[in-house]
């Protein structure tokens, strides 16, 4: 049911982290770990925590030195954060998470589910290659969660939802969504696009174009649609070299 759910442990600083994650995505139905960078690790003080029921997941976990590695192919990516405010807006829980990540893979997606390291969390810059961001609501005597903790709140209630409505094959083949490099060279076209059109303010253009981002991160973008943008973008980057900026034709 979750065969194309992935979980990404980022900069994970204990291997006894790892092994209880691995044995959550087991206990969830999860059978895809992708580890960033990982701190220390060690298989051998991981599996005791996998058990050898998750020894697989464990022992296959796919491990890589950066976050855009890790999330290439992905089709949506959603992060987790404990702090709110500012940047970090529009922030799920995780029952809403996963509804909209249930709907990804029911369209044919490829999710990912960013979890960061124990001590810091993903910085903005980490959290701007999600497409939404999720939080696990605790009590105020206790807001910090253990890692594998963490992963099965959040794997329970994607498992949860995938119940409710058994995946079945068969209907019109659907147009396939976009990847999240996609999805980055769209954001870049538009902010391009939308910088010559004097649209955005171009003293933080990637403040401005949270709002966008948070936008698009609601719709679940397919290919040609992608393509029908990228040719809008493309478009209006052509008449505004052929014709000037805004507010230069009257001068």
């Amino acid at each position: 049911m979750l065969d194309e759910l992935a979980v990404v442990l980022f900069r994970p600083k204990f291997p006894e982290n790892v092994g209880s994650a691995a044995r959550a995505c087991l206990n969830m139905g999860v059978d895809k770990l992708i580890l960033v960078a990982p701190q220390n690790f060690d298989l051998d003080k991981a599996r005791p925590l996998a058990t050898a029921h998750a020894k697989h997941v464990l022992e296959g976990a796919r491990i890589v030195d950066t976050l855009p590695e890790a999330l290439e192919g992905f089709t949506a990516v959603f992060g987790t954060t404990a702090r709110t405010g500012g940047w970090r807006k529009g922030i799920m829980s995780p029952s809403t998470l996963a509804g909209v990540i249930d709907e990804r893979l029911r369209s044919g997606g490829r999710v990912a589910i960013v979890f960061g390291p124990e001590d810091k969390g993903l910085t903005n810059e980490e959290t701007s290659l999600c497409s939404g961001l999720m939080t696990i609501p605790t009590s105020r005597e206790g807001t910090s969660l253990n890692l594998a903790q963490a992963v099965v709140v959040v794997l329970y209630e994607c498992f949860k939802k995938a119940l409710d409505k058994p995946f079945t094959p068969g209907g019109p083949p659907e147009e396939r969504p976009t990847t999240v490099q996609e999805q980055e060279a769209l954001f870049a076209n538009l902010q391009e696009s939308l910088l010559a059109i004097d649209f955005l303010k171009d003293d933080n253009p990637d403040y401005w174009m949270l709002p966008v981002r948070r936008f698009f991160s609601k719709i679940n973008l397919k290919r040609n649609e992608f393509n029908l943008l990228m040719g809008v973008c493309r478009q209006i980057q052509w008449f505004v070299r052929a014709h000037g900026p805004k507010g230069t034709q009257d001068r």
